[in-house]
């Protein structure tokens, strides 16, 4: 598939369009208020680490809450969970803005109100990165989630500026009251909108099942385990420049507010000239060399800031860690999008987020820990050492190329007509492909099993196995099960169009006349209701 070469195509879409616009007022909002809290948290304690749980607290929740957030964007309508989470936050500011005017707000607190609106963005997140996919065609995809990167980053390049000024001028209580504000707008275009959703033949699967699902999906998808790796990684190092900015403000290069706003801008600017270049970075690089490049980069930024006494030198370390934020984790985005089919993309995603911002949450805090024992300016080289062993870890677990399977359903499963009368959640279904195979097949038919065990298994099927015939040893079969008749169903309607090379490759092998033939049958045991064992009577030798 030809993707397209210009970043702004997917602008071409209205929906996508007006929600994107939406988002970047909210997304301004956001950084103002994240300026506030964190200026706030340097003047009412003098903790560092105190200070770098601001972010922590922010991240934690995409970390714990994310996978239950995916799971339900996959199972229920994503704009009235935007919607619920926007609400949520909306409140939540509201509160935090009455609480800093009447001077009532202590560093508990307020990592408890950053808390909590971390969890309207663990909620939230999911929903609005699964709903992009729907907006703009699998052509515009990857440019549609560069766009958003690049959004939030133009927010970040502007916002912390006139954030600082805001807190220098009115103080962080005015900053949450800006926050408030900015939900306005997106909260009006999600009320407003007005999605498509394919209607299911099969009923919602449970919460604990979905994201059961979801996980086992991504433990059998090796190129989603690689990059869920580097995201891990990335975070812990990456997470050391922005949660000690605040204080390499204040010590470091001698700052106050406005210099941390404007060391946030510069990261921002940075991060929209990578946003930029970032279709024509894919064109030239391949995806490990554009990860191992925003590995070095940002390693080399955190260098800078650690060693420098100028506030305009850690300014232009920040533009590269800025370009080299939104490259990595955009990139990340799009092949994780790109690698996972509709059914299972919300998980996908809220997996990928919950090990990458549980590494920033993670990192923030070791980072403000090891400011506090070891230096500041020592805390920010060990991370400089961590990217570098990201790169390192390229070497043995490289990121898959950026190319796009066809994941659309196959559509070729008819469900059968049975000779039993059973309901949707009738089980265990226990299920038999037989297979004639030639001697001469063999090697290409383990190969192909051993694929196909790995996408019967990724797709909900149980205790997959594959036996040979004693007697014809050409007849082989495979079997597996799964817990009802609706998950049976709902089994192969996940199958996709890349699956089906291997499906075809394996009716090509079968020597049998026509397909190879397919036994279903519900499990029973053969236990007696009553145990008809003939019990005698005790004697009793007493008497």
């Amino acid at each position: 598939m030809a993707y397209t070469s210009s970043t702004f195509a997917p602008l071409r879409h209205e929906t996508y369009r007006t929600i994107w616009f939406a988002s970047l007022a909210s997304n301004f909002g956001g950084l103002i208020q994240a300026v506030g809290a964190a200026w706030m948290m340097t003047v009412i304690t003098s903790s560092e680490d105190m200070i770098a749980l601001v972010q922590t607290s922010t991240a934690l929740p995409i970390m714990l809450f994310s996978l239950i957030s995916g799971a339900l964007a996959d199972n229920y309508d994503r704009r009235r969970i935007m919607l619920t989470a926007q609400s949520a936050m909306l409140v939540v500011s509201i509160v935090l803005t009455a609480c800093a005017f009447l001077g009532w707000v202590t560093p508990g607190l307020l990592l408890f109100f950053t808390f909590l609106i971390g969890c309207g963005t663990a909620l939230n997140n999911p929903s609005w990165q699964a709903s992009v996919g729907d907006m703009v065609p699998r052509a515009d995809l990857p440019g549609a989630v560069t766009l958003n990167s690049m959004g939030f980053n133009i927010t970040r390049s502007v916002g912390p500026a006139i954030g600082g000024a805001i807190v220098a001028a009115a103080g962080a209580a005015a900053a949450f009251a800006v926050n408030a504000l900015s939900y306005v707008a997106l909260l009006y275009v999600l009320f407003r909108w007005r999605p498509g959703t394919p209607a299911s033949t099969l009923p919602r699967e449970t919460l604990g099942s979905a994201i059961f699902a979801g996980l086992r999906y991504v433990s059998m998808s090796p190129n989603l385990e690689k990059i869920i790796l580097r995201g891990l990684v990335f975070g812990i190092g990456a997470s050391s420049i922005q949660a000690l900015l605040p204080v390499v403000a204040l010590d470091l290069v001698a700052g106050g507010p406005l210099t941390y706003g404007f060391m946030l801008g510069a990261f921002g600017i940075g991060a929209i000239g990578g946003a930029i270049l970032s279709t024509r970075l894919r064109e030239i690089f391949s995806s490990e060399t554009i990860i191992r490049l925003a590995f070095s980069g940002f390693a080399l930024s955190a260098v800078i800031a650690a060693l420098s006494p100028s506030a305009a030198l850690t300014s232009v370390g920040l533009l590269i860690a800025g370009a080299c934020w939104v490259s990595a984790l955009s990139l990340f985005n799009i092949i994780v999008q790109l690698s996972t089919p509709r059914w299972v993309v919300g998980r996908a995603l809220s997996l990928y987020q919950t090990v990458t911002f549980g590494g920033i949450a993670g990192g923030s805090w070791l980072w403000g820990v090891a400011a506090d024992r070891y230096g500041l300016s020592n805390a920010l080289l060990m991370s400089a050492a961590v990217l570098l062993l990201g790169v390192v870890i390229g070497l043995r677990f490289s990121m898959p190329a950026f190319a796009s399977l066809n994941l659309d359903p196959l559509n070729r499963f008819i469900e059968p007509a049975l000779g039993l009368d059973i309901t949707p959640r009738s089980g265990p279904i226990v299920i038999q492909v037989y297979y004639q195979i030639a001697d001469d097949d063999l090697a290409e038919f383990m190969t192909l099993m051993e694929e196909r065990r790995r996408i019967r298994i990724r797709d909900g099927a149980r205790n997959w196995a594959l036996m040979r015939d004693l007697e014809n040893p050409g007849l082989w079969t495979e079997t597996y099960h799964t817990p009802t008749w609706v998950e049976y169903i709902r089994h192969n309607q996940r199958r996709t169009q890349a699956d089906a090379e291997n499906t075809d490759r394996l009716r090509a092998l079968h020597r049998g006349e026509g397909l190879p033939n397919v036994h279903r049958m519900i499990e029973r045991q053969a236990i007696p209701p009553v145990d008809d064992v003939f019990h005698k009577a005790p004697i009793d030798l007493h008497h």
